[in-house]
């Protein structure tokens, strides 16, 4: 099986935000659009969704990590 980065989308013109929330973990069977994280700036919280279907196989952030448009979220065995 493949396996997918996952990044943060583009989420505006936010940058450096602080990941306030983990919602998915290693071995979680994940479906496309479903929300991984929540990050907060100092306007706004938002989820970022996965881009692809897969399990979860290696996170790459942790709570309290900045993150930008482009910064790798997780690593995701993508669904056959």
């Amino acid at each position: 099986m493949a396996l997918i980065e996952v990044k943060v989308p583009d989420i505006g013109d936010f940058k450096d935000v602080a990941v306030i929330e983990l919602l998915v973990k290693p071995g979680d069977a994940i479906a496309a659009e479903q929300s991984l994280i929540t990050v907060e700036s100092d306007k706004a919280s938002m989820e970022i969704p996965s881009s692809h279907a897969g399990v979860v196989k290696e996170l790459r952030v942790k709570v309290g990590d900045k993150v930008s448009e482009g910064s790798v979220v997780l690593m995701l065995e993508a669904a056959a």
